[in-house]
């Protein structure tokens, strides 16, 4: 490895995870991919269940929502609140920043495919205009120990240049491999988008000090954005890292179209970065 200023890599998206718990599959699921991200990262966790103060007895029913999942997870250390909101979306939106979170995790909500994420609408309204990092764990998605790979969704840009600049430094202090990935789709130039991932691995090995070889780069190709993700390859233990769209506004989340399905074509829990986050 290359010698690198270690100011520039300090932070590390993971210092205070927030997780947005319902008595569910999908809150479960959240809820242990959040575990597993804080204890690898060492940061503080929060699990949050969000009520209406529209529907009598609902504060309730979240603090015995909350105790369930703080019985359901034993030595789990942890700060369990409620927050009430007319939305989920926007409770967790509110209370990661009451709290200063740096990331929201969510869950597929009951009837989407199976290792596939499915938005519902606490994801949607978190994937226009939260301005925290969210991760969208996968319906039925078992977590391993601790991250395996890290893989960027890469298009020249700006805002993957960002993207490619944090996941390098996150897989330094993970020590995990970093693969950058684009996408080559209904005939698109490889040998371009070869030459943009060579840029990206100069920039990935210049900001983090890992060496150039030690970065993998791999071009799927398909007639649509799906069947390019699938001929990527893709093990247990994969994290996906997602830039948001260069029309979001700055320090705010939003998917463009291709983004979106590439999220929905994900085998892994994908973590979608607000614009301007580097």
């Amino acid at each position: 490895m290359t010698m690198v200023d270690e100011g520039m890599l300090c932070h590390m998206i993971g210092e205070h995870v927030l997780v947005g718990y319902t008595d569910d599959a999908g809150g479960r699921e959240a809820l242990a991919l959040a575990r597993t991200i804080a204890e690898v990262t060492g940061g503080r966790l929060t699990v949050a269940a969000v009520h209406s103060p529209e529907r009598a007895g609902s504060a309730v029913e979240a603090q015995a929502t909350l105790a369930r999942a703080a019985s359901a997870t034993s030595g789990l250390r942890a700060d369990f609140v409620t927050q009430e909101s007319r939305g989920a979306g926007r409770g967790l939106s509110v209370l990661a920043s009451k709290v200063n979170a740096d990331l929201i995790v969510v869950g597929s909500p009951r009837g989407g495919a199976r290792r596939r994420i499915d938005l519902g609408g606490t994801g949607d309204h978190l994937m226009h205009g939260s301005t925290q990092a969210v991760m969208l764990t996968p319906a039925g998605y078992v977590p391993v120990d601790r991250p395996q790979r890290l893989t960027v969704a890469y298009v020249r840009r700006p805002q993957c240049d960002e993207a490619v600049t944090q996941a390098a430094a996150a897989a330094v202090r993970l020590d995990v491999p970093l693969r950058l990935m684009t996408l080559a789709v209904n005939g698109a130039d490889q040998d371009l988008l070869r030459d943009d991932l060579a840029l990206a691995i100069r920039l990935a090995s210049d900001s983090s000090g890992l060496e150039a070889e030690e970065i993998q780069a791999q071009v799927g190709e398909g007639d649509d954005v799906a069947e390019a993700m699938a001929d990527g390859s893709w093990a247990e233990g994969d994290l996906l890292v997602c830039a948001s769209s260069e029309d979001a506004p700055i320090h705010r989340v939003f998917l463009g179209e291709t983004a979106f399905k590439v999220l929905r074509a994900a085998p892994c829990p994908v973590t979608v970065l607000p614009r301007g986050n580097a």
